[in-house]
């Protein structure tokens, strides 16, 4: 398996070379050079084996010239040991033909540790395996900088730098970051928004030679590796309610797509899902687009589902790639344009944008609305973001069955929870003492040199 840039200039690269780099050297997104695909056999022998056993084989046409069988195998396991669940990734059936999939048991009750752990086994294991050592950097609005400080706090061959935006993540979140005590991991608290802290991620990456003199490698979902890890779970899903003699569909809080694009792949390998449904929340720039082609960044707008309050939508760029028919040079001049404000999608690709993927979104009334509704109807209390997913879903609900992802645990945000309900979920027993754990805080100017001269003085 070769992965190439979206923009079309950057080295072809192996899986590891490709997990490693995080972000092109053109400024794009890596993306397989072709997709596997599995047959109907294939499929329907998932059903019912362990997580980790479908994760293998799901995952193992994009790794298998990086890792043996074996190897990845021993990988998996570890990676998902921590996990609070055995089916790792439960379904919950809500009413007829509706369900939710809850990503919360990992170890930072939110879906990017289904990524974030394995990612950390696998640069671990080849890192230790080539004598490297690397600098990771990346951005966050929540719930993968927590995941990513998780994931590699403690590991020997690389040091942790997560930017997140000061005051607009939550207590839990913040916490998160914050209060992990290894010396390889630190929490940056940018002033600004999530757009301005992954800006200067992606400033950093093309900065090449800070790039390579701090061997700089990204988590985010730029990464490919984050995106397939997701791949999993919607074949695990599809294939407890019948796939693949029946479709599924899917509703995907979204804010940096890379969550739904996996579900995209997972389409293009095979699985039989009908409908991929964009559920944004008032920053509803996704929703616009797949709606008008229009794609016009404006400000962001503080929500109670913060990890969604974005305007700059990374993995939309490998979405637009497909749609372009792999145009390299399309991708690069529209790129170009965003940094104007904005650029519109040609029709052809907007539609085949809109043949993928339907779109909605949930005001904050209707997000608090809908934490209420499904507390009062079902007895499951919502994250504020997996609820915008229930919202959007709504309009969406027929005879397939419509799984609706449960990005995170709604401890995680009490406060909204709160308001919404009158409960305060509580944390889990392993996080109890969250509260009463110093943390370390390290506030940074959205300012470039500033950022990269903290990285240069703290890493190892």
């Amino acid at each position: 398996m070769r992965y190439i840039s979206t923009r079309g200039q950057a080295p072809v690269l192996g899986f590891e070379d490709t997990m490693l780099t995080g972000l092109a050297r053109d400024g794009g997104l890596y993306v397989p050079e072709a997709l596997p695909t599995l047959s109907k056999g294939d499929i329907a022998a998932l059903a019912g084996l362990p997580y980790e056993e479908v994760a293998v084989r799901v995952m193992a046409p994009f790794v298998a010239e990086a890792y043996d069988e074996t190897t990845f195998g021993d990988l998996v396991e570890k990676a998902y040991a921590g996990f609070g669940h055995d089916a790792r990734a439960p379904l919950v059936q809500l009413g007829a033909n509706h369900y939710l999939l809850e990503l919360f048991h990992g170890p930072t009750l939110a879906f990017k540790d289904f990524a974030m752990q394995l990612i950390g086994q696998m640069f671990q294991h080849t890192l230790a395996r080539r004598g490297e050592r690397v600098t990771i950097v990346g951005a966050t609005s929540g719930d993968t900088g927590s995941a990513a400080i998780e994931a590699f706090r403690g590991l020997e061959a690389v040091d942790v730098f997560i930017l997140y935006p000061h005051g607009r993540v939550s207590e839990v979140q913040r916490r998160q970051m914050t209060t992990p005590d290894e010396a390889n991991v630190h929490a940056l608290a940018i002033s600004g928004h999530f757009d301005d802290a992954q800006a200067r991620v992606k400033d950093m990456f093309n900065d090449f030679d800070f790039r390579d003199r701090v061997a700089l490698a990204g988590v985010n979902s730029i990464n490919f590796a984050r995106v397939l890890a997701q791949v999993v779970y919607y074949f695990t899903a599809a294939t407890a309610l019948g796939a693949p003699h029946r479709e599924v569909s899917f509703t995907v809080p979204t804010g940096n797509f890379g969550d739904i694009f996996a579900g995209h792949i997972a389409k293009r390998m095979g699985l039989p899902i009908n409908k991929l449904v964009v559920a944004t929340n008032q920053n509803d720039i996704l929703h616009r687009c797949l709606t008008t082609g229009e794609y016009r960044t404006g400000r962001v707008a503080p929500s109670i589902s913060p990890s969604m309050d974005i305007q700059v939508s990374s993995n939309f760029e490998r979405a637009l790639h497909l749609a372009y028919g792999g145009d390299g040079a399309a991708i690069a001049q529209l790129m170009e344009e965003l940094k104007s404000g904005g650029f519109t999608v040609s029709q052809g690709a907007l539609q085949a944008l809109q043949e993928v993927y339907a779109s909605g979104a949930a005001s904050e009334a209707e997000t608090s609305a809908a934490i209420t509704d499904m507390l009062s109807r079902t007895g499951e209390l919502l994250c504020p973001h997996t609820a915008v997913g229930t919202h959007v879903a709504e309009a969406y609900l027929g005879d397939t069955p419509m799984v609706i992802l449960a990005t995170a645990h709604p401890a995680k945000f009490p406060d909204a929870v709160e308001a919404a309900t009158g409960i305060r979920p509580p944390l889990p027993p392993r996080m109890a003492d969250l509260f009463d754990r110093p943390e370390r805080i390290t506030p940074v100017d959205n300012d470039l040199h500033a950022i990269e001269a903290i990285i240069e003085e703290r890493r190892a």
